[in-house]
């Protein structure tokens, strides 16, 4: 019989410490062990409490607005945005949204021609497949940073980076001669 008892007590071991890794790695992203029965919860009340009172819980709960009690689904973009908000991710999902959302906050006509390459540090960078393009869009500078600032919020986008084509390289052998070079915008 000693043999089965040092069995069993040696998988009680290996939970306990199974459990112990768990919370440690619990601890280490940040999660918390609640502590106690958070209020408003079902296991909370009495369970002494008369008959009466718990006709007027279920009364009161029959009553209230959809979303009022706690135990109720949530929608998933309420839940989403407070795991945004509350890890911190907010401007790494700004920035994924100014590239994916590129064509509806520029519009179908700009998107066509100018695509955006990267972005760090609040500031796009955009490449123009032509000069002209690349000029509208200089021009055009202010209206879409009124246009970031209210479709993703202020301080997301701090600057545009706009670029044309490169233009290819003349100089060909280990000589040049200064000059104006070839006139053309490429694009």
């Amino acid at each position: 019989m000693n043999g089965i008892e040092d069995q069993i007590h040696d998988h009680e071991d290996a939970a306990k410490i199974l459990l112990a890794r768990m919370r440690a790695a619990a601890r280490g992203r940040g999660e918390h062990r609640m502590r106690g029965i958070p209020r408003g919860s079902s296991l909370a009340g009495d369970p002494r409490s008369s008959a009466k009172e718990a006709q007027d819980r279920a009364k009161n709960a029959a009553s209230s607005k959809p979303g009022a009690d706690r135990r109720d689904p949530n929608l998933l973009g309420g839940v989403v945005g407070g795991l945004i908000k509350t890890r911190g991710w907010s401007s790494p999902v700004a920035v994924g949204s100014v590239i994916a959302r590129w064509e509806q906050l520029v519009g179908s006509a700009i998107a066509q021609h100018c695509k955006p390459e990267k972005f760090e540090n609040g500031v796009v960078e955009v490449l123009c497949d032509s000069t002209a393009w690349a000029t509208n869009l200089k021009l055009m500078r202010p209206q879409l940073m009124d246009v970031f600032n209210t479709e993703l919020g202020p301080g997301i986008v701090t600057g545009l980076s706009i670029r044309g084509p490169a233009a290819p390289s003349w100089k060909k052998g280990r000589y040049s001669v200064r000059g104006r070079g070839p006139r053309d915008t490429y694009g």
